[in-house]
């Protein structure tokens, strides 16, 4: 990969750490959504994090007909452009084209260091090869029918199977106290660990565990709104080191200064 530009870690976070600075690489998110699923959108999300962070956010679709209905509130959350393509003739899907097209010109701008192209669609096959040719990271998502030349184009390719699986396992939000009603919105607020975890996916080492730091940028990516003070914390570590039931914790002093390790219990 490319070198990256480094990114500021806000004070919020990381004034326990006393890290100012983390390199990350800067990755564009191209879905054909006529070809995958949006209620696994945040989890393709967290997959792409785990390369860099995704700076450019595109789905393409014909807008204007029902099937696209269930991206409309999805993608306005997690920020991402929606591109019109109308069919031109009934039948034939035209957004693979403006998705290629698009590609090759984010490719020649040079404003990202990877791509993550987002179908099952085999005609993307030569569109990955020629991103890989250029020195250029390349990640697919996809179902399991995805044709094997798409996936091999590819330097990593994730099965969205797996990732039906990691969403079915995640931590559901706690009961809630017999009498008393809370909206949706609030439900998300008062149990962070759904977000929490998936962070830690995202930051994870090798050896299971992730920098508080990386996980805090990840945090980031995932919700630029989070903020531990919303959960009755002044800092990212002092709410990690509350929630040792879900998570254990060390340190690691170097060149003077404290890092924070965080490794989610099974």
């Amino acid at each position: 990969m490319k070198p990256v530009a480094y990114l500021k870690v806000y004070n919020i976070f990381m004034a326990d750490e006393q890290i100012n600075s983390l390199s990350r690489n800067k990755i564009a998110m191209l879905i054909d959504g006529d070809n995958a699923q949006a209620a696994l959108l945040s989890q393709m999300l967290v997959e792409a994090g785990r390369y860099g962070q995704v700076t450019v956010r595109r789905i393409y679709g014909d807008w204007t007909t029902t099937s696209m209905n269930s991206w409309k509130e999805i993608l306005n959350f997690h920020a991402f452009q929606p591109i019109q393509q109308f069919r031109y003739t009934i039948g034939k899907n035209a957004t693979d084209s403006a998705m290629i097209i698009d590609a090759m010109d984010i490719l020649h701008s040079g404003v990202v260091d990877g791509f993550c192209l987002v179908s099952s669609d085999s005609d993307y096959t030569r569109l990955a090869t020629r991103i890989r040719e250029s020195g250029i990271f390349v990640m697919g998502i996809g179902e399991k029918k995805t044709p094997k030349p798409f996936v091999n184009a590819c330097d990593v390719f994730v099965y969205t199977e797996n990732l039906v699986v990691e969403k079915k396992a995640e931590t559901q939000p706690r009961a809630q106290k017999s009498g008393t009603k809370k909206t949706k919105d609030e439900k998300e607020e008062a149990d962070p660990m759904p977000l929490l975890t998936q962070a830690f996916e995202m930051a994870v080492q090798q050896d299971g565990w992730a920098s508080l730091a990386n996980m805090g940028n990840a945090l980031y990516q995932l919700d630029p709104a989070f903020d531990p003070r919303t959960y009755g914390h002044k800092q990212l570590s002092k709410m990690m080191n509350k929630l040792k039931d879900r998570f254990d914790m060390k340190t690691q002093v170097m060149d003077g200064s404290t890092l924070f390790f965080v490794k989610i219990k099974e």
